[in-house]
């Protein structure tokens, strides 16, 4: 009798491949019913893991898809929804901004003009500094802002001093308000600006600041700040912000200095000042940067790409060092 052929011939061993094989059923079929089960039980609880898993991975890409739109719509009216402006302040168009330059920490005016009331840097004492501020404040509120309904009176500076929890624009409104310098129909008018760093700074985020006060930007600008600073505002930062020149206003009023102290404070606002601010608008790099980050021992940052998402673009500005006709800011801007 001839054997069997090859490929019906069943070998001895008979494990379950080879039963499989053999019978034409899979290895499943022959799994005792309780393994079938558990088997079934890690392949559901698998197949929902990864459905977890893909479900929580499309949740995450769509949030960070959304990521930019947020902040500046959903996230901007919920803020938005607590603000209740003043009614005086719909016809107000005109800034008048005050930088300011040093902390006040004292709590009687009838001692304003002592320096051991003020947080002074070294170069700013025994100079007459103290009086000048004082002045800076005077002209900003017993003259301009009580003489124009339509001003909105702005102290602008940040929290710039580590032994100090004050900012400096707080500091001088406290001054103003000891010293009785601001009456009613003024001080309705008038808040602070806390973040600015530097002199550029002070007239952007004064510009934001009054949109976040007021629902809309000013037509007019007035600065009082130091004289020999002046060129600084009229032929830099105004004009990096493009801001109209015949809207643009100056008030300076220096201390009163000897010749030689006089010079000295010229030739510092050359060097430490309008030269540095030439070859970089926007104070962004190296110089500049690095006075911004001395003057932020709280680590602060502003709120103004929120409540002024117009300029938010403006407000990231940074362009390559260079001269101010090469690096202007080419966006659009709510005052033009």
């Amino acid at each position: 009798m001839l054997p069997a052929p090859a490929a019906t011939a069943v070998p001895r061993h008979r494990g379950f491949h080879t039963l499989a094989y053999a019978h034409g059923r899979s290895l499943v079929d022959l799994l005792p019913t309780r393994t079938r089960a558990k088997t079934a039980a890690v392949l559901l609880l698998s197949t929902i893991c990864c459905l977890s898993i893909l479900l929580h991975l499309r949740t995450h890409v769509h949030s960070a898809s959304t990521q930019e739109y947020l902040p500046r719509s959903q996230t901007a009216n919920v803020l938005l929804s607590t603000i209740r402006r003043h009614r005086n302040l719909t016809n107000v168009n005109h800034l008048v901004l005050v930088p300011c330059h040093a902390i006040w920490k004292g709590v009687e005016a009838a001692s304003r003009l002592d320096e051991e009331n003020w947080i002074l840097e070294p170069y700013q004492k025994g100079l007459g500094r103290v009086n000048v501020f004082l002045e800076h404040i005077i002209q900003g509120s017993s003259n301009l802002a009580i003489s124009d309904a339509r001003s909105l009176l702005v102290f602008s500076g940040g929290q710039t001093k580590s032994s100090s929890t004050f900012t400096e624009s707080e500091s001088y409104l406290r001054l103003a308000l000891s010293a009785g310098l601001l009456e009613k129909s003024v001080l309705e008018r008038t808040t602070t600006e806390n973040h600015a760093l530097d002199s550029y700074q002070n007239l952007l985020f004064s510009i934001a600041r009054f949109h976040e006060y007021t629902g809309v930007y000013p037509k007019h600008i007035t600065v009082v700040g130091y004289q020999f600073k002046q060129a600084r505002f009229t032929d830099l930062h105004r004009r990096a912000l493009r801001w109209p020149t015949d809207n643009f206003r100056y008030i300076g009023i220096d201390p009163d200095e000897d010749e030689q102290a006089s010079r000295s404070s010229k030739d510092g606002e050359l060097q430490n000042g309008y030269m540095p601010y030439s070859e970089d608008p926007y104070g962004c790099h190296s110089f500049l940067l690095i006075k911004r980050r001395r003057r932020n021992p709280f680590s602060r940052y502003h709120s103004y790409y929120t409540s002024a998402q117009e300029l938010a673009s403006l407000l990231d500005w940074c362009p390559d060092s260079g001269e101010l006709d090469d690096s202007i800011f080419p966006g659009p801007l709510p005052w033009h």
